[in-house]
This record gives C-alpha cells, sequence and structure tokens, in this order.
C-alpha cells in the first residue's frame, strides 16, 4: 500500500478508475437483485452503498468480487475484468462478508497465519504486515487470544486485518460495523481512513445512515436500483424539494394528518420534531400550519433546513413508490 497525498479534489482528475460497472445486472429466476448498476469509484475513495434489506447491497459486493457472475452486463477492477481475468482481479481484492467466518479456535495470530499462509505471502512479508496491523488495529494485546473469544469489534478487527494481508488494492466490506458498539465502530472507521490515506480504494455497504456520512460518495440503492449517488453533502444540498422542520404538541397525531395532505411527501419523526416534504407548486408551510390549526393540532412551527441523508434517502424511495397526487 503506497503513500497517497492528493486531495479529494485531485482524485476525480488524476487518480486511477478501480472499479467500472456497465449495466451490471444480477437476476435469480424472476427476482432482479441488481438492475443495470452502472458504478465508477476512484482509487483512494471511500465508496458507501446504503439500503434497507433487499436492496441488493451484497449481491453488487458478490458481483464486484467475482463471487457471483452477471446475469448481463460488465465488471472491470482495477482494468481488469472479472469474468475473464478472474486470478488477477482476486490479487487485487480484499473481501470481508458480514457474518465472522474466521476459525474460532484459532488465536488471532494463528488465523493471521493460515491466511498468510493461504495467500502465498512470505514470512518476512507476513512478519512485517502482521505487525504493522496488528498495531494499526490495536490487537496487539490480544494476538494470543482465541479469535471465539474476542469481542464484536476485536473479531471486526481481526478479519480485516485477514483481509488485508495480501495488500489488495480494493476493499470490499460488507456491514462491516454491524452489532458493533459506538467505540469499537469509531476505531474500526478511523482505520479505514488511514488505509484510503494509503491509496487503498474501500467499498462498504452500511445500514447506518451516520455511517454513509463518512463516506466520500454514496449510493443509495432501493430494489436493486441505484437511485442517487454523490458526495453526502452535495445529496442533501442538491435535493430538488424543500425540507421543513415541524414543532408541534403532538407529533404522531400531526403526523397522520400531515401525511394525506396534497403536496406532502414525506413526514418523518425525527426525535420530538417532523421532516416534511412538500411540493412547492401544490402546498406550501403556510397552508399546512393553518390545516394543523384547524384540526386542533396547532400551535406549529415551521422551518426550513437542509434534510440529512436518511431524509433524502426516505424520500428519495417514497418518490419513487408514489406517483405524484392529482
Amino acid at each position: 500500500m503506497r503513500p497517497i497525498a492528493l486531495t479529494m479534489a485531485c482524485r476525480e482528475s488524476q487518480m486511477a478508475t478501480m472499479v467500472l460497472t456497465d449495466k451490471l445486472t444480477r437476476r435469480f429466476g424472476t427476482l432482479t437483485a441488481v438492475d443495470r448498476l452502472d458504478l465508477r469509484i476512484e482509487e483512494g475513495e471511500i465508496f458507501g452503498i446504503v439500503g434497507p434489506d433487499g436492496a441488493g447491497k451484497t449481491t453488487t459486493l458478490r458481483l464486484l468480487a467475482g463471487l457471483l457472475d452477471p446475469s448481463a452486463g460488465e465488471v472491470r477492477i482495477a482494468g481488469h475484468d472479472v469474468k475473464r481475468e478472474a486470478s488477477r482481479v482476486k490479487d487485487s481484492i480484499g473481501y470481508m462478508a458480514q457474518r465472522f467466518g474466521l476459525y474460532v479456535d484459532l488465536t488471532v495470530r494463528e488465523n493471521m497465519d493460515f491466511y498468510a499462509d493461504l495467500f502465498g505471502i512470505s514470512e518476512a512479508e507476513h512478519r512485517t504486515l502482521s505487525a504493522r496491523l496488528l498495531k494499526m488495529t490495536r490487537m496487539e494485546p490480544f494476538q494470543d487470544r482465541p479469535a471465539g473469544k474476542l469481542s464484536g469489534g476485536m473479531k471486526q478487527k481481526l478479519a480485516l486485518m485477514c483481509a488485508l494481508l495480501h495488500r489488495p488494492q480494493v476493499l470490499y466490506l460488507d456491514e462491516p460495523t454491524n452489532g458493533v458498539d459506538p467505540v469499537s465502530r469509531r476505531d474500526f472507521w478511523a482505520i479505514l481512513y488511514q488505509l484510503v490515506k494509503e491509496g487503498m480504494t474501500v467499498i462498504v455497504t452500511t445500514a447506518y445512515l451516520d455511517e454513509a456520512e463518512r463516506c466520500n460518495r454514496v449510493g443509495l440503492m432501493h430494489e436493486g436500483r441505484l437511485i442517487k449517488c454523490d458526495a453526502p453533502e452535495a445529496l442533501k444540498r442538491r435535493f430538488e424539494l424543500p425540507c421543513y422542520e415541524v414543532r408541534v404538541p403532538d407529533v404522531k397525531r400531526a403526523r397522520e394528518m400531515l401525511v394525506g395532505l396534497v403536496g406532502v411527501t414525506s413526514v418523518e419523526p425525527a426525535g420530538a420534531v417532523l421532516h416534511l416534504f412538500l411540493l412547492p407548486a401544490r402546498t406550501s408551510p403556510e397552508f399546512l400550519e393553518r390545516a394543523l390549526d384547524d384540526h386542533g393540532l396547532g400551535p406549529a412551527e415551521f422551518r426550513r433546513i437542509v434534510p440529512s441523508l436518511e431524509d433524502v434517502f426516505i424520500a428519495s424511495i417514497r418518490g419513487i413508490r408514489e406517483p405524484a397526487r392529482d
């Protein structure tokens, strides 16, 4: 992993394309799990794939890793066709699955030794890289502990170290912090930032929208399709519909009333307030405020805000599911 000292602005024009898909599709019988996916991911980028269960996130990673053959379309990793140049692609990637797949009876060190042998890594290189990985992950004190006796966060760190032993150019992580405590999640992301700083490309699926905010770019998937793709801040800033924070005495009853009104595309609870998207041509905050008062649900306060990534994702899905009201 060679040092990289380019800014994100330079990355777009000077960095190599590490992942490229063209109309990538995977069907399971009548189910289309991934539907004509076009992706371009650059070197030294953290790219997040976000979506609900069944959106196609894991299937996408398995296609990108060559673990599944596409029904249609193509995938190229570091310039190599995944299907026709499988051995070269295999050497270029690291893959960390959702489920812990290492040997629970072996210690941390023994698991790393096993994977080093599997990848054909020389003893000298393995010794040097293992020492660095153990230090980076703060796992040095636990290298003699059986993997089955590690905490959830430590297991994920061990799986990550094993995936990194052959120095991959592209790292795939399938919901790596699912069920992991907040401190371990923070540590895990600190490690990812260090890897990216050194030039690695990371593709991560996550169900946590706060984690998606940490990615350089995010792809929002729904029912196998990529519905939006951009930097998190750009996704929020450029969302087509205005978003409002709504403060009312009774959040539940106010939501039940607002969700059925013309021009309201999405109303979701956000703690003690509501986040609401509306169609300006069909309604207005003033009209909705009066409607709430008329139903005895006021006083209501509407404040224009920049939507969260979660707001954008929910509203985007509703925009696909729900036709515009007449």
